[in-house]
This record gives C-alpha cells, structure tokens and sequence, in this order.
C-alpha cells in the first residue's frame, strides 16, 4: 500500500504528494548551478576565487558535473574564470547582484515560470489542464520569490550557519 502526504502550502491549497517522492522545485542542474553561486558569493573578501574541486566538494557535487555547470555560468557573464597557479571561480559583480530568476534562467530557461504542471504543450486560461488555476497561484508565487531574491540574500544566511549547501 502506498501512502500519500497532504502538504499545506501556505496561502493557495493542499498538495497531495506520494511520500517517496522528495517534493523538489530545481532540478540537479539548477541545484548545483545555485549552490556553487551560494559557495562563491560566501567567500570572504580577499579570497573569492575557489577552484573546482573545492565547489565541488563544498556543495556535494561530481566534479564534473559541477565543471560543465561553472563552464555554462561563465559564458552567461555570471561568473568569471581565472586561468594559472593562483586561478580559478569567482562571481563577478553582475552575477553578485543577480536574481535567482537570471541564474535559474541560465540552465533551463522560462519553462519553470512557464511550464505546465502535467506536462502539457498547451496549457493556459482558454485551455486549462486538470490542475492549471491552483499550480499557476503557486507558479506565480514562486516566480515573485525568485524575481526579488538575489545570490546576496541567500549567501547572507551560510556563513552564520542559518542555513546550509550540504547535509
């Protein structure tokens, strides 16, 4: 028998989610592609530029994996890439100052602000699917969240220990 979890997400509905499913907005990509952001903007002044095997194991993540990810954040102007003895990652002012909306876009574009909740190609008010007015208030929450949360809001709490990259 398989139970199912009731989830009170605040202001909009109950959702109910089988318990074996961990309840995840961001997909690895975007997970990892946030935390090495966190990890670099948390570094103290004077020594904001790590390496990649250090990102990696700061934010639990394969090296290459994380490579290919820090490689991408680069191109997009959100990071800068120092070559020789004394290189490596850093977050330049851009990427500093940057809403979560711009770095998630990078990875996967609008489709989480977008997307249907079913998966379907045409989803919207005229041709709705089966749960599209209760995920949209949810969408449209989730976006206003990210729109005003930048990487210095979130790095804020780490350093503290308020909240973490890793378990």
């Amino acid at each position: 028998m398989q139970i199912l979890q009731d989830i009170f997400i605040p202001y909009y509905f109950y959702v109910t989610i089988h318990t074996s499913i961990s309840p995840k907005i961001f997909s690895k990509t975007r997970q990892y592609e946030i935390n090495s952001m966190i990890f670099l903007a948390t570094l103290p002044e004077g020594q904001e530029r790590s390496g990649l095997k250090e990102i990696s194991f700061a934010i639990n993540s394969p090296e290459a994996f994380t490579a290919k990810t820090l490689r991408v954040l680069v191109r997009e102007s959100l990071l800068l890439s120092i070559k020789g003895p004394h290189g490596g990652f850093e977050i330049n002012e851009e990427g500093r100052k940057a809403p979560l909306y711009r770095i998630v876009q990078v990875i996967d574009g609008d489709s989480i602000f977008t997307g249907c909740a079913l998966g379907l190609k045409e989803c919207s008010e005229k041709h709705p699917c089966a749960v599209h007015h209760k995920f949209k208030a949810l969408r449209d929450h989730l976006t206003g969240m990210i729109m005003i949360t930048t990487l210095q809001d979130m790095a804020q709490g780490i350093n503290p220990g308020v909240s973490f990259l890793k378990t």
